[in-house]
């Protein structure tokens, strides 16, 4: 059967929950009249780059730009170069923004949409409207758009929910710590409300004590959308949490002790979630009890001459992805890590990843990464270098729990000591921002 539109929502009636916001229980009728308002008032350009901070208002905008027929540029950062390259790529955009902006683009501040809600039929949208760019940085430093229609991210949204187990029948309550620009947060804070029949709530809480708060002032059952970086701090700070009934884990490698704590002081399940720009979302395992991944139900692996590609389902064409992976069964494999990450030493092969993973399970450290220098050799070997956050070591102390860990020729040096890691919104570590704060740290040690 060929898709021609398909529900904007897939919530059963107009007064369900789609948001809260400041307290607020906001109904699926008061959303749509409030895109069907912002559609009406936006500017003729036709690709938006939505900035907006508050999760409902970004939502919103996006329905409205659907409405509109308007495009949504979603690149990985905002910086001025990017803003140029993103002008060059759709010289129509504009910017929409709730809050201060100093983006180099024409401006629409998002504003006062007081008036009815929505009354009447549901609205729907061509499946193969084109609905958003989505950027991946390309080899030479510009963004590469990933063209986005409304039927694949539907059908995207749609394995997700089934494999987390949500539905309208059973609403669920979303609280993300990942802002809604990002894939991952696009997909399972904002796409995953509007089609699994749940809400959200429309802040990024990141400090724990704000976490906590966000997921007690919501209803059961709950699902906290977050990173290793952002899960690791909150069971750090030991604030009292409230039960959650689904913890969903991406953008970095999860470690199975820091699953299965998180299972045991959220006390409900955390799946974590294998996917790319290019792909979208497409497997998912329970880190605390497997390390194997499992596709999502349609989407396919294959691996030739050592390269792994994804099609099937929501994949719309066949795509090469940037992992070594190892199928184990039909709709099932294991991650060795990106292909980018291999080090070779001596002779030996390890991966930035494993060796990432060893260096954070050391007790009495808070945050760490290892790095791989464009340049750095000593006798024709590459030295890796590491920068860890553990206040209560040493360097002497940190080294020998890593020489129980790693082969010794992958021990950092140097071994560099901070205050924290230069991490984004998404808990990912920018490579440029801790290139700087290497050099940095090298050149002032004290």
């Amino acid at each position: 059967m060929s898709e021609v539109a398909l529900p904007l929502l897939g919530h059963a009636c107009l007064g369900a929950a789609l948001a809260w916001r400041d307290g607020e229980r906001i109904s699926v009728a008061r959303f749509l009249g409030d895109a069907h308002r912002l559609a009406a008032l936006l500017p003729v350009g036709g690709h938006v780059l939505n900035i907006c901070a508050d999760r409902y208002r970004f939502t919103v905008g996006l329905a409205a730009s659907l409405l509109a027929g308007k495009v949504s540029l979603l690149p990985s950062t905002h910086t001025p170069e990017t803003v140029r390259q993103l002008a060059a790529f759709a010289p129509d955009a504009f910017c929409l923004a709730d809050g201060a902006c100093d983006i180099d683009l024409p401006q629409f501040h998002y504003p006062e949409l007081a008036g009815p809600d929505h009354v009447g039929p549901m609205p729907t949208v061509a499946a193969d409207q084109l609905v958003a760019c989505v950027f991946t940085s390309g080899s030479t430093g510009t963004p590469v758009p990933h063209r986005k229609t409304w039927g694949a991210l539907v059908r995207n949204a749609a394995a997700e929910a089934e494999r987390l187990g949500l539905s309208p029948t059973a609403p669920h309550a979303i609280v993300g710590t990942v802002p809604p620009q990002h894939m991952y947060g696009f997909e399972s804070t904002v796409l995953l409300a509007l089609q699994g029949g749940g809400a959200f709530w429309a802040g990024r809480p990141f400090y724990p004590a704000d976490i906590a708060a966000a997921l007690d002032a919501v209803p059961r059952p709950r699902v906290l959308v977050s990173t290793p970086f952002h899960l690791r701090t909150l069971l750090a700070a030991e604030v009292p949490l409230p039960v959650t009934d689904l913890v969903v884990s991406a953008t970095a490698p999860l470690s199975c002790n820091l699953a299965a704590e998180t299972e045991a002081r959220l006390r409900g399940p955390l799946l974590e979630i294998y996917g790319c720009t290019e792909t979208g979302q497409t497997a998912t395992r329970r880190t605390a009890l497997t390390a194997e991944w499992q596709l999502f139900r349609d989407v396919r692996l294959s691996v030739e001459d050592g390269q792994a590609w994804a099609y099937g389902g929501h994949v719309e064409q066949r795509t090469a992805l940037g992992d070594i992976l190892e199928p184990t069964a039909d709709d099932r494999f294991l991650l060795h890590g990106r292909s980018a990450d291999l080090v070779n030493i001596a002779g030996k092969r390890s991966s930035l990843s494993y060796l990432n993973h060893q260096l954070n399970a050391i007790p009495g450290v808070l945050d760490g990464s290892f790095v791989m220098p464009d340049d750095e050799q000593i006798d024709g070997a590459t030295r890796l270098w590491a920068v860890v956050v553990a206040p209560g070591l040493d360097r002497a102390a940190l080294l020998h729990a890593l020489r129980e860990r790693i082969d010794p020729l992958f021990l950092p040096r140097p071994l560099l000591f901070a205050d924290r890691l230069p991490r984004n919104a998404t808990g990912k570590l920018p490579r440029a921002a801790l290139d700087e704060l290497c050099r940095r740290l090298r050149s002032d040690p004290a």
